[in-house]
């Protein structure tokens, strides 16, 4: 039995011709935590600081 033919597919081919044009995907970066990316909403004062408290 002869094999379907595939049906066009218009986002594959508009994908395609735009990977072309611009080039490749750059790979995706895994995200830092949050709680390290996140800012403190109070910064410690100096002398607090100095002491590490």
């Amino acid at each position: 039995m002869a094999q379907r033919r595939r049906r066009y597919n218009r986002v594959k081919s508009v994908r395609r011709l735009a990977r072309e044009r611009v080039g490749a995907v750059p790979p995706s970066v895994a995200m830092e935590p949050k709680t390290r990316r996140k800012k403190p909403k109070h910064k410690k004062k100096l002398a607090e600081a100095e002491l590490g408290g």
